[in-house]
């Protein structure tokens, strides 16, 4: 495996062992090598195997990219359960994967870790290391106007959840709400991410991280209150004119 030393191979086997996951994922990238061998260009893990610090206790879903040379070819993408694990699949073409590593758009924090931290299964020609230099090149070069925009999108995400989730509770629809508060957080913390240039490793973490896990609707809406104004002392007001709304630019 590309960038493991050799002190630390003992422990790679021993994790392989403990943590069925492992099997599954490289059981699924040998199979997509041997049904499309002249498609893939490689196959890599995402999320917690590829941090490589979780509990492995297996119980976890494994994100499972395959990268292919050409746009429409090689597997489809697809979310099975395999042997009790569940694997999600993201397909996509090399190039087209590294257009989306140089874009900074208003889901950066919740898509820069796949760009990032990834374990190779299958990387002869050592592609993910140009996938991850282009998106940290990206970051180097990016405004601070790039990152306020984009967290004035995810903002509006959130105020509209946040909306959403108060008059549903309104009338009373509890479950429903819950669900609306809970989109309200995650945007809350994608926001909070945008302005602070942080990324997170999936959703669980953004709201854990960001100290919106447990945050009622009073609660939320007081961050979305702060984000706003902060949005607007950084040149992105949340509010504007019918002009504003149909200027080009």
């Amino acid at each position: 495996m590309v960038g493991v030393s050799a002190g630390s191979e003992d422990t790679e086997i021993d994790r392989h062992l403990a943590d069925p996951r492992w099997t599954v994922a490289e059981r699924a990238a040998e199979a997509a090598r041997r049904r499309y061998p002249a498609d893939v260009l490689a196959v890599a893990v995402h999320g917690p195997l590829a941090h490589g610090d979780d509990d492995g206790g297996g119980d976890g879903e494994v994100g499972l990219l395959v990268v292919t040379y050409r746009p429409g070819s090689g597997p489809a993408p697809a979310t099975r359960r395999v042997d009790g694990v569940l694997v999600e699949l993201t397909v996509a073409a090399a190039e087209d994967y590294l257009a989306r590593a140089r874009v900074i758009t208003s889901r950066w924090p919740l898509t820069a870790d796949r760009y990032v931290t990834t374990r190779p299964l299958h990387d002869p020609g050592n592609w993910l290391r140009t996938l991850r230099d282009e998106h940290l090149g990206c970051l180097a070069r990016a405004r601070p106007a790039e990152f306020s925009a984009a967290a004035r999108q995810a903002w509006y995400r959130g105020y509209a959840a946040h909306a959403r989730a108060a008059r549903l509770a309104e009338w009373y629809e509890t479950d429903q709400a819950l669900l609306m508060l809970g989109e309200a957080r995650l945007a809350a913390a994608t926001v909070n991410g945008l302005l602070s240039r942080t990324y997170f490793r999936d959703p669980g973490d953004a709201v854990r991280r960001t100290g919106l896990a447990g945050a009622d609707m009073t609660e939320v809406g007081a961050v979305l209150t702060r984000q706003s104004t902060e949005l607007a002392a950084r040149g992105q007001p949340v509010d504007g004119t019918v002009e504003d709304l149909v200027t080009r630019g």
